[in-house]
């Protein structure tokens, strides 16, 4: 329709006939229906507000990235449907805006939206609305976080070939030192060798704590091949609360053991896997604490992955925490090293499979993991077909 039709036609609406009058609603009607058709097509949300900020057009992208929907969405003002961008969606706003958000409902999502504001050729004070396009940048924000800890994790991995040479070696030095100053010892008095009998055991401690630093930190960061042969996800499972069911009892703690009987074997690496689950049982068993605690402990198979479960009832993880916890040396407790998930992490992507961790503040945390059946094996493709 061409610029200015609507303006000549209302000047001369008392010169138009009733059966011109109804083919151009026609025409209205049916142009209205093909821009809407347009719109809906688009895989960017689109939203158009009137000067007040209500919406007065949303189309099915947007209300997908938003969890809304149309009907009940038109006509109410944009910052009572998304919450925390009132200040870019104001009436006054005369310039264009380019913004990203974070979303947690209906899904987790990166997006950005630019709104601009739709010009009144005979007031150009006040825009006629606003119109806002929706852009999804979750999958290049995902690659774009994983491109970055790829190169962290290479940082890390040069870092620990000097870590090992700078602190491995002063370490065993120091160690063989303590051998022989413990057999001088050996010879002193009862009343000589009691006064540094402590020190000794101090100093030994020590060592040992710095040197399981150093282990942990290689392991981290180190690329490792696991050495797969099948196994009983539900007997690990067994053997890793075997070992740390003295600490569990003193605690007062409660395990919801419900281990699926039909589960096949798994293809892994047991002495990893088995740090895996030491890892995560003790850090629900930490979280809690003591009194009521309960930690649920569940496995289950569908036809492609193995499915694991561990969740408690502790103190829960602070959202402003969540986005950190695979870094290295983050930690929430005061004596932990901060890189238990780190290497958790790493063992089960090195398996093919992924973890997730969903926690509430004083609502306890769940650690989902999901492995396949099998190591993934190379697929051929066909070979390309040419033309001749």
């Amino acid at each position: 329709m061409k610029s200015g039709f609507l303006e000549k036609l209302v000047a001369r609406l008392d010169k138009v006939e009733p059966g011109e009058i109804q083919q151009i609603v026609t025409r209205l009607i049916q142009e209205k229906g093909f821009l809407e058709n347009v719109f809906e097509a688009l895989q960017e949300g689109l939203i158009i507000l009137d000067p007040d900020g209500k919406i007065m057009f949303i189309n099915r992208a947007a209300c997908s990235f938003f969890g809304l929907d149309a009907s009940d969405a038109l006509g109410d003002n944009i910052a009572s449907k998304i919450r925390g961008i009132e200040s870019v969606t104001a009436a006054d706003t005369r310039q264009a805006v380019s913004r990203d958000i974070e979303i947690f409902y209906p899904e987790h999502r990166h997006l950005n939206f630019y709104l601009s504001p739709i010009d009144d050729p005979k007031n150009h004070e006040i825009p006629l609305g606003h119109v806002m396009i929706i852009r999804d940048l979750t999958v290049s924000h995902t690659e774009t976080q994983e491109n970055l800890e790829s190169e962290r994790l290479n940082a890390l991995t040069l870092l620990a070939a000097g870590v090992a040479h700078e602190i491995g070696n002063p370490l065993n030095s120091l160690d063989i030192h303590l051998q022989l100053m413990e057999r001088k010892l050996r010879k002193l008095s009862p009343t000589d060798r009691k006064s540094l009998s402590g020190h000794m055991h101090t100093a030994r401690q020590e060592i040992q704590r710095l040197d399981t630093i150093l282990k942990q930190f290689l392991h981290a960061v180190r690329p490792t091949t696991p050495r797969r042969e099948p196994h009983d996800l539900n007997n690990l499972l067994s053997d890793t609360l075997r070992l740390l069911e003295p600490e569990i009892v003193s605690r007062g703690i409660t395990v919801d053991l419900n281990l699926s009987d039909k589960l096949p074997a798994a293809l892994i690496d047991p002495g990893q896997f088995q740090q895996v689950f030491y890892n995560l049982l003790r850090n629900a068993y930490q979280a809690i604490g003591g009194g009521d605690g309960v930690i649920g402990i569940r496995t289950g198979s569908t036809e492609t992955d193995f499915i694991i479960s561990i969740s408690d009832n502790g103190t829960g993880i602070p959202p402003e925490q969540m986005g950190s916890l695979f870094e290295p040396y983050h930690t929430t407790k005061s004596s932990g090293t901060g890189l238990g998930l780190l290497i958790v992490r790493r063992i089960i992507r090195e398996h093919g499979g992924e973890i997730e961790i969903q926690s509430r503040p004083d609502e306890g945390t769940l650690i989902l993991i999901r492995l396949p059946h099998t190591a993934p094996t190379p697929r051929l493709l066909p070979s390309p077909t040419i033309d001749t």
